[in-house]
């Protein structure tokens, strides 16, 4: 079952900080591997309990089920997107 891919208005400032290179690729993999098999990724524990991160070489891209499809809420290096 396809889902729809939404993102939260702040993750275009966390694209931004990415070289445009890693940018299209990391988008191009949101794209592919969570609208064919949104379990794809990985559940987070803890004080994210409830969201999902989706690793993509150095950066990691957390994410959340809503009714509408799959809101990306989070795109960082993986040093920062735990802060």
């Amino acid at each position: 079952m396809e889902r729809k891919i939404l993102y939260k208005k702040s993750v275009s400032k966390d694209l931004d900080n990415i070289h445009p290179e890693q940018r299209l690729k990391i988008v191009n993999r949101i794209e592919k591997d969570l609208t064919t098999d949104c379990n794809k990724g990985k559940r987070l524990a803890g004080e994210f309990e409830g969201l999902w991160r989706l690793r993509i070489g150095d950066y990691r891209v957390i994410y959340t089920f809503i009714p509408e499809g799959i809101l990306i809420l989070r795109i960082a290096h993986r040093k920062e997107i735990y802060r």
